[in-house]
């Protein structure tokens, strides 16, 4: 074989190393994903637990178990409602809660609940989830899952960007990111986009980071 049929052959052989490398580094990528993916069984309004009761129409209700016991996550959305009295007349409010619940025998204790909202609004208003964002994971497999919720809130007559926020809890604790979606002010502009992370976030595991990007990359348009 001449010198340069060989190095063809090394090179090919060099390229088919590379790409089986990358494709096992995916596959383990891939696992590892889906591995911090915790197993979640949907409810609806008709199999909540009875002692459950929540304002709003039910957006997400899901049950699942982790080395603390059986929680069920519901979130719901107001929509927009109108305030009425003299001084507010014709404007509007519209508000979103997400309620987390340990069962404890027969009984639901509350571990935490959020509220966000937007209040005597006289223009567009808007405060809701935003859809395909909720998740429950256990991003640094420690056995104590992980909820995700990201949503907007907004009150506006022009097209600046809307309030955007990503609130995870681990356990009761509480990690924050926040800042504003991007809108297109232009052919070829944009605005928003931007985010902070809060400390519990700046001194948390890096895996929650990186899913907390992930999910701000996905839905800040």
């Amino acid at each position: 074989m001449g010198f340069a049929a060989l190095l063809f052959s090394f090179g090919v052989y060099k390229t088919k190393l590379i790409m089986k490398l990358l494709y096992t580094l995916g596959l383990l990528l891939l696992a590892h994903y889906t591995s911090a993916q915790v197993q979640v069984t949907k409810l609806t309004k008709s199999t909540l637990p009875k002692q459950i009761t929540y304002t709003g129409k039910l957006v997400n209700a899901v049950q699942f178990t982790d080395a603390s016991g059986k929680h069920t996550i519901i979130t719901t959305e107001t929509g927009v409602t109108e305030t009425k009295g003299a001084d507010f007349d014709g404007y509007r409010n519209a508000d979103l809660y997400a309620q987390h619940y340990l069962s404890q025998g027969n009984t639901q204790k509350l571990l935490w609940q959020v509220h966000d909202f937007v209040k005597e609004c006289p223009l567009d208003i808007e405060a809701s989830f935003i859809p395909g964002s909720f998740a429950v994971t256990d991003a640094d497999h420690n056995g104590t899952a992980e909820v995700w919720l990201m949503y907007k809130t907004v009150c506006r007559g022009d097209v600046s960007p809307a309030d955007l926020k990503v609130i995870m809890y681990e356990g009761t604790k509480k990690y924050a990111m926040r800042g504003h979606d991007k809108v297109k002010v232009s052919a070829t502009a944009t605005d928003g986009g931007d985010y902070r992370f809060d400390e519990g976030f700046n001194r948390g595991p890096v895996a929650f980071k990186t899913y907390a990007l992930r999910l701000w990359k996905r839905f800040v348009r």
